[in-house]
């Protein structure tokens, strides 16, 4: 068998990303054939070589398993939480593979989370030059004058956190924003195609309106369709869009009006 990037057979056996695959060679936590592997683009023999991570064998590539999940609010984006809240994968511990999420939503936000053991696909989808469109519908506090949400569809700067004891600002990419419910307190439906830390709240709160919800509907080619707390596996033919998805091709087509209310029932996979 050819010689593959140990970054990419670690991915493939579902331990990590592949880059956080990088981070654990370049920490020197990673062994071929008992030797320490410090070096990134190094290779080895997934069929022949002993690799290990942390002192334990990879025992070969995963069956890949591709999750679509409703988050509800209060669930943190990552494996584990130094603070014991819950975490997203409470929500998929009976799946029976290793997953990790790709990307993230906030502790107070809901809706949409792909989890995945394909590090090569995760890496491909949270590289910025992807440009993965995601779309959300927001309730912010307040009605919003025309000209201020003008603002926020062509880039806007916000503030970023204290970087050696000075603040940053960055602007943001174009994005598209329509008005999805008419009242005292409006919804919107944002599409970014990038994804800053806290970025549609720091947006709003720069034009004076708090953020009082956040439901992603979208990313990329997929659409929440599970009720919160569910999920479901991707079917092979969504798989393969993910795979050959490009951002740069694709038009965004407005949200229908149905997925303001709960996601209709599917069947479960699991």
């Amino acid at each position: 068998m050819p010689l593959e990037r140990l970054q990419k057979i670690i991915a493939a056996a579902g331990i990590a990303s592949r880059r956080k695959a990088e981070e654990l060679i370049s920490q020197r936590r990673v062994t071929v054939n008992g030797q320490i592997i410090s070096e990134l683009g190094s290779k080895a023999d997934p069929q022949r070589d002993h690799i290990k991570v942390d002192g334990k064998l990879l025992h070969g590539a995963e069956r890949h398993t591709y999750l679509l999940l409703n988050k509800p609010r209060g669930y943190v984006t990552t494996v584990s939480d130094p603070e014991g809240r819950p975490t997203v994968m409470s929500l998929v511990e009976k799946v029976g593979e290793r997953v990790y999420p790709v990307g993230r939503l906030d502790y107070a936000s809901e809706g949409l989370l792909l989890l995945t053991n394909d590090g090569e696909l995760a890496n491909k989808l949270t590289r910025a030059a992807t440009h993965v469109p995601k779309t959300y519908l927001i309730k912010i506090s307040g009605r919003a004058p025309e000209e201020d949400i003008e603002k926020l569809r062509h880039g806007i700067r916000i503030g970023s956190k204290p970087e050696h004891g000075r603040f940053k600002s960055v602007r943001t990419a174009p994005a598209q924003i329509r008005l999805f419910k008419e009242a005292d307190n409006p919804w919107y439906e944002v599409t970014l195609i990038e994804g800053r830390n806290r970025q549609i709240r720091r947006m709003f709160e720069e034009i004076g309106h708090h953020v009082e919800k956040i439901r992603r509907v979208r990313y990329g080619p997929l659409t929440l369709d599970v009720e919160p707390g569910q999920f479901r596996e991707l079917s092979a033919k969504e798989v393969e869009t993910l795979r050959r998805f490009d951002g740069h091709r694709r038009r965004v087509e407005p949200v229908p009006k149905r997925m303001f209310h709960k996601p209709e029932r599917r069947p479960k996979t699991r």
